[in-house]
């Protein structure tokens, strides 16, 4: 066998990610340091992830216990820490019951095939559509994306997988289509994330609580994004005067280990039975200990109290800056996931901000994303608040 030695200029890395010229190696609280030794704010906290910040004292202490006990074992056997979490996530929520999972679109992906199963298994019924809505993000799965209200999402996909239909959002008359629909789910985000931070209407969402309610339909809510506190509640929904039947988490839920779980109601979690669903690693003890301490942690700290006084000094400080330059249209969202609106400026921005030493995001093309950890402290806003400005003064110079 002739081994080939020549270095190739391909990274062996596929090239699924358009990334930025930067390597991070290290990361404590609301900084993060490259390989050249430049610390940077990181108003992105792992796209609404780290929201205890990098490296929490509190989940690395949990996590170096549990690295000396058990790293794995599947669940084929029970799992203390799993069995805690779940209480934690049912006890704090609408939820009873909890399925543990690795990720985002694996958690929507879960809450897809209990809605497919209630609707059959439960209900009894041929139903398996599943209405979602417009520019919403649900995961790059096949049903996932299938579920996902974005063509950009979708394209060099198909054939989609089928049984989604999506309206506008926030649309309460476009809500009338229902009638001629016999959905086994709705599937919505209370603030479209990645469909550019806008919260969803209480009116709206209400009025489909009560469809559901009325017809016997899953109401399903995505909390990738917004859950684990980024609102300012635990669950962005108990701030609308729902309860969803089904619940989906990651991102945050980990503090940064990759951990997802859909909560759900007795009534749609009694679809799955043994056999029916399943993850090697969903749930495995490293995961939910870090999921332990990290929900812990966020309520018996009062964090909330935090994320809402903070939230209020962010949004006083952000409609100040809306009045510095014209090309800002609007500042929306809800807690901690901010969202400013600048035309076609939004990836210009964001590269330039990198050169200030400030990470920050898209959500689309016109939409500046901002999500610092929790913990945030009213000192680091206002740095990142001068290094924004120092970032917008260039843009309006041309440079």
């Amino acid at each position: 066998m002739t081994i080939n030695t020549s270095v190739s200029q391909i990274s062996p890395v596929m090239a699924t990610y358009s990334r930025f010229p930067i390597t991070l190696v290290k990361g404590k609280g609301s900084y993060v340091w490259d390989d050249q030794g430049k610390k940077y704010l990181d108003f992105t906290s792992g796209i609404a992830t780290c929201n205890l910040g990098h490296v929490p004292d509190v989940v690395k202490e949990k996590l170096e216990e549990q690295l000396q006990n058990l790293w794995h074992c599947s669940n084929l056997y029970n799992i203390p820490n799993q069995q805690e979490l779940a209480a934690l996530l049912t006890a704090n929520s609408c939820g009873d019951q909890v399925f543990f999972c690795n990720s985002g679109a694996e958690a929507n992906e879960a809450a897809l095939k209990l809605a497919r199963r209630y609707a059959q298994k439960v209900k009894g019924t041929d139903s398996f559509e599943v209405i979602t809505f417009q520019q919403s993000f649900h995961g790059r799965t096949l049903a996932t994306l299938s579920a996902t209200g974005q063509e950009k999402i979708q394209q060099g996909f198909a054939p989609l997988v089928k049984g989604f239909s999506y309206l506008p959002f926030n649309d309460i008359e476009a809500l009338e289509q229902l009638k001629t629909l016999e959905p086994a789910a709705i599937l919505l985000e209370l603030v479209q994330g990645e469909g550019g931070v806008i919260p969803a209407n209480q009116e709206w969402v209400k009025k489909i609580a009560e469809i559901c309610e009325e017809r016997d339909i899953l109401l399903m809510v995505d909390e990738i994004q917004t859950g684990i506190g980024r609102t300012g509640t635990l669950f962005a929904y108990q701030q609308y005067g729902i309860e969803p039947d089904v619940i989906s988490v990651a991102k945050g839920l980990g503090s940064g280990f990759p951990i997802g779980a859909i909560i759900a109601k007795e009534n749609a979690a009694k679809a799955f039975e043994p056999g029916t669903h399943g993850s090697t690693f969903g749930g495995n003890p490293l995961a939910t200990a870090a999921g332990v301490a990290t929900i812990s942690h966020i309520i018996d700290s009062n964090l909330l109290k935090h994320v809402n006084e903070i939230s209020v000094y962010f949004d006083e400080l952000l409609t100040k800056f809306k009045e510095k330059y014209t090309f800002i249209e609007d500042i929306r969202g809800k807690g901690l996931l901010k969202g400013i609106v600048v035309g076609d400026k939004a990836p210009q921005i964001v590269k330039k901000a990198i050169e200030k030493q400030l990470l920050i995001l898209t959500a689309g093309p016109t939409v500046v994303r901002v999500l610092p950890p929790l913990t945030v402290t009213k000192e680091e806003i206002n740095e990142f608040i001068e290094a924004l400005e120092i970032t917008f003064q260039s843009i309006e110079k041309g440079e």
